[in-house]
């Protein structure tokens, strides 16, 4: 059984920054792409914020493009989240996620089939 576990989340002050942890079992990452999303309160899950896929191409949204970045260690099947510079704004659940069989990408959550059970980000100004 696949299983994603985030890590890593808490509080920071605007500007500061944090690393967060994507450790996956009962799957490899050769065939697969790892995305992160966030759900601030009270709004929907937004589009992926990045993925890395099997091949070490990345994908970065506009929001956190040169702020986040993405990376992955394949020994160790985790895939990590540094964020850095960040804003209230950021405030949100973060989930990490694994790209449905024959999807080497995904920027809609619906190409993603398996979900960590998240960890909050806040933000404080």
């Amino acid at each position: 059984e696949v299983q994603l576990v985030e890590s890593g989340g808490g509080l920071v002050q605007a500007g500061g920054s944090l690393r967060l942890s994507c450790a996956a079992s009962g799957s490899t990452f050769d065939d697969y792409a790892i995305g992160w999303f966030r759900q601030a309160p009270g709004k929907e899950r937004e589009g992926v914020l990045c993925f890395i896929s099997g091949d070490g191409s990345t994908y970065y949204a506009d929001s956190v493009k040169g702020r986040f970045t993405i990376s992955s260690d394949n020994a160790k099947q985790t895939v990590y989240l540094q964020m850095d510079t960040l804003k209230p704004e950021d405030t949100a659940v973060y989930y990490c996620a694994r790209t449905r069989p024959g999807y080497s990408g995904g920027y809609y959550y619906q190409e993603y089939d398996y979900w960590g059970q998240g960890t909050q980000v806040t933000v404080s100004s």
